[in-house]
């Protein structure tokens, strides 16, 4: 094809070399065919000044044939491996993982929970410990869907399949608020199925309510609440202490974790970032999944590595915030850093912000009123819809953007999630036209790292990004 034809005098055509991977033998017709396209391919640049931008790249069957700018994998080439990244990366393989069977083994509770609304350091009591629950290379949702329909976000099905499968089954207790419908009609369900505390007399559901407004009368709430669904169920039925020196000591610990995660994000700042966005997922996304206290260490050890770890000379074409609804599939920011763009901060459910803030605690108040009152209103949730919360939202994206130098946002939501499909459609809108931010709006599958339609819509995100800055524009 001429890639030439008709295109601006700043467009030209330069020519490529043929991949291997445009081999076809075992299907000799395709192949000639194939070969005689492929060696009239080339790759089409955009100059402007002195700058050019590669922006096609030829895909057959899935396969990446002539590579182009999303063809360049791991932007990290030269940067040496974090020594324990494999382990978290480990970690997150099944919601059951090791450090899980160590914690039970030592007589600790498993307290499961599904929602960044239920307070952390209430599950994480001398005795007992939290896991989030995810769903891991989740494949078909066949019984999910036929218990909630295939119009309710996929996060909440795949949940219910793999607790239909027994995947599950370690956890001994379940604690959800009612962030959103469809995590409760979830939960209701693994109940009403059994699916979960089969063998375990001491196993409990539990249902929370959570305010729609952060005021004084939402405070009060919920408090009420995590006294009623969290403190006194563990302690009724584990002999949890739900005194307030545990829940401070709770705090500490929390605490911790969060000043390590805090301070391995530091290093996503600058033009030579330490760390890839994907790497910090994972190990974030580990403290959310496994005891906390059985990978400080790791987690220290990690911050001490990174201080002395050479960066490379900035590979990336573009940093990107990316902003919304659950991600707990680290494939998902990997897809998006293949393009080339460096994921720079987080703004998502499982991520960063503002999930590892610390909590602060004094001693005038108790120390469970305050935990609720800061997970209220730190929270970005758009369960909150109050004006304050709502327009909080996006200038907290906005403050995000600017401390981590973001280049573009990436708003997404799980398809179907209803919270977060209003709060998309109003936040996009806001943060392109009244604060200036190149905006990608998508909505996704709960696995999503295959996508070759997601990576396409990445890289021209990216690429638009590119022409920008070249042009002058303002971000």
């Amino acid at each position: 094809m001429d890639t030439g034809a008709g295109l601006p005098r700043a467009c030209i055509a330069r020519e490529a070399p043929r991949p291997a991977a445009c081999r076809v033998s075992r299907i000799p017709a395709v192949a000639r065919c194939l070969d005689k396209i492929l060696s009239k391919v080339r790759y089409l640049y955009i100059e402007i000044g002195e700058a050019s931008i590669k922006i096609m790249t030829v895909v057959f069957c899935g396969r990446i044939l002539v590579p182009g700018a999303d063809a360049s994998g791991d932007w990290r080439r030269n940067m040496k491996d974090l020594k324990h990244l494999l382990y978290f990366e480990n970690l997150l393989q099944e919601a059951q993982n090791e450090l899980i069977l160590q914690a039970q083994s030592e007589g600790k509770v498993c307290v499961a929970y599904v929602c960044e609304n239920t307070p952390e350091p209430l599950l994480n009591l001398p005795g007992a410990f939290s896991t989030r629950l995810r769903a891991p290379r989740t494949g078909s949702m066949e019984m999910a869907t036929y218990y909630m329909t295939s119009f309710l976000c996929e996060y909440s099905r795949a949940l219910l399949e793999r607790a239909i499968e027994g995947g599950y089954n370690f956890a001994d207790c379940l604690i959800t608020p009612d962030g959103c419908t469809m995590m409760n009609r979830a939960v209701e369900n693994m109940e009403l199925l059994n699916a979960l505390g089969k063998e375990k007399e001491k196993f409990f559901f539990e249902y929370m309510e959570i305010p729609m407004k952060a005021d004084d009368n939402g405070l009060n709430l919920y408090t009420l609440q995590c006294k009623n669904h969290i403190l006194k169920p563990l302690h009724e039925h584990y002999g949890i202490d739900i005194s307030d020196k545990a829940i401070r000591q709770a705090v500490a610990e929390h605490n911790r974790v969060c000043e390590l995660i805090r301070a391995i994000g530091e290093f996503r700042k600058g033009d030579k970032p330490r760390i890839t966005g994907y790497e910090f997922h994972v190990i974030t996304l580990a403290t959310y999944a496994a005891p906390k206290y059985l990978i400080i260490d790791k987690l220290e050890e990690t911050l001490e590595e990174l201080k002395t770890r050479e960066p490379d000379e900035k590979p990336y074409r573009a940093r990107v915030l990316v902003v919304g609804s659950e991600v707990d599939d680290c494939g998902f920011i990997k897809l998006i850093e293949d393009t080339g763009a460096y994921v720079c901060a987080d703004r998502f459910c499982y991520g960063s912000f503002p999930g590892r803030d610390p909590i602060e605690l004094n001693d005038d108040e108790d120390a469970l009123t305050q935990i609720c009152r800061q997970y209220m209103y730190r929270g970005q949730c758009p369960r909150y819809m109050n004006t304050a919360k709502m327009n909080g939202r996006r200038e907290y994206v906005n403050a995000l953007a600017k401390e981590y130098g973001a280049d573009g946002i990436i708003y997404q939501q799980i398809k179907f999630c209803d919270p977060w499909a209003y709060e998309r459609m109003i936040g996009s809108h806001i943060l392109h036209d009244d604060y200036g931010y190149p905006v990608l709006s998508v909505d996704r599958p709960y696995n999503i790292s295959s996508s070759g339609q997601m990576r396409t819509r990445v890289q021209a995100f990216v690429e638009s990004i590119e022409i920008k800055k070249i042009q002058g524009g303002d971000k």
